[in-house]
């Protein structure tokens, strides 16, 4: 089986636009939710981890014009830019493919002042895709992943697949959403939303934050030494659909257990370290804990990273694999801000305190509406 390693990496959340600034800010405790006020968003406050529209600004005008790019676009130029810098593949030959991972794009187009300036098409996620590979003069055709939250995961296990099935030797993947009153609105309709900082997997939990972000992540087919002669790489990955409900995950946890089962007797490789999708939904948080008992990892420990930049849609999956995978290379597992006492029904290891040990593999798993669910394992060689 070929091989898949990470080449270079990037988030950009309200923690930071590096993914060194993020995980300095993570292991200082802090979190990017904020009471916000923004009519444009919302009639009333709101708890959100959004990004500082005038930064992006500013850091985007050093190198272009940023007027003429919609915001989720800089943002995911923004990352893009950074995480291509840092690689040394030439990613403009027809060995490279690029994947654009997001579940709504350029959804500030449906606000009127936006769509005069922009034009209605560019809200198309395939014609997003096709501007960001021009802007970077990626030579084919990209692909498009929106399979609600678990399209980032989804994004890096299809990548990986094609490396290994030798159809190419780099897949560069981007993932990326920002929030608009259409946004929020669809997820207060549910009444999913909490009144403050989300808790994952807590007993006070009450609801998911929603949080901007954009995360890139590129796969080789290439050795790339990451520190010392260690070696990041993509394991097995699979995703399953449970068809339980349009919006409510399965009360066993079924789909994500076939994922995690699937994975697990797939690979050869045990456990150390579970990213967990930990929404702070009072549903997914207990499907989750099922799933992974069921699965016999509940003495793994465990972690959610959205109490630190909120449920970024379809950024959420690269860039908490990028979180995995720092973990994996700084010896670190970072604390599940706002847990403090267990509100599932089954006793799984929470991490409620940053623990410094020595890990080798991380298991990422993410569910999503409509019954979707995937598995990913990263680890150390």
């Amino acid at each position: 089986m070929t091989d898949v390693f990470i080449s270079s990496d990037n988030i950009i959340t309200s923690l930071g636009f590096s993914t060194g600034e993020n995980a300095a800010n993570m292991l200082a405790d802090n979190t990017g939710i904020q009471l916000t006020e923004n009519e444009r968003i919302a009639p009333v406050p709101f708890y959100a981890s959004l990004i500082n529209s005038e930064q992006l600004y500013d850091r985007f005008s050093t190198f272009d014009d940023p007027d003429k790019f919609t915001r989720f676009e800089q943002l995911a130029i923004c990352s893009l830019k950074d995480a291509l810098s840092d690689t040394e593949i030439d990613f403009t030959d027809s060995k490279t493919l690029f994947i654009l991972s997001t579940t709504k794009g350029n959804i500030d187009l449906l606000e009127k002042e936006n769509e005069h300036k922009f034009g209605r098409e560019r809200i198309y996620l395939w014609n997003t895709a096709r501007l960001l590979q021009s802007y970077f003069k990626f030579l084919n055709e990209p692909v498009v992943i929106s399979n609600a939250c678990i399209s980032g995961v989804q994004a890096i296990i299809t990548g990986a697949r094609l490396i290994r099935a030798n159809l190419f030797e780099n897949v560069v993947i981007n993932g990326t959403d920002i929030i608009t009153e259409f946004v929020l609105s669809g997820f207060n309709s549910f009444q999913s939303l909490s009144t403050g900082p989300c808790r994952p997997f807590d007993k006070t939990r009450n609801g998911l934050s929603l949080g901007e972000g954009s995360g890139t992540i590129i796969l080789t087919s290439k050795p790339v030494m990451s520190g010392g002669t260690n070696y990041i790489l993509v394991g097995e990955g699979f995703s399953t659909n449970d068809a339980n409900h349009i919006s409510g995950p399965s009360r066993t946890g079924e789909g994500l257990f076939i994922a995690i089962n699937r994975l697990l007797k797939k690979s050869p490789l045990t456990v150390d370290y579970i990213s967990a999708h930990g929404t702070a939904t009072l549903y997914n948080d207990e499907m989750e804990s099922i799933a992974i008992t069921r699965a016999g990892l509940q003495s793994v420990p465990i972690n959610s990273f959205k109490g630190y930049w909120g449920h970024t849609l379809g950024a959420a999956g690269i860039i908490e694999s990028i979180m995995g995978i720092w973990s994996i290379k700084n010896s670190v597992i970072l604390n599940t801000k706002g847990y403090n006492e267990s509100g599932v029904t089954n006793p799984i290891f929470i991490v409620n305190k940053p623990v410094q040990k020595e890990i080798n593999t991380c298991l990422k798993i993410a569910s999503g509406f409509g019954g979707c669910n995937a598995a990913l394992i990263f680890y150390k060689k």
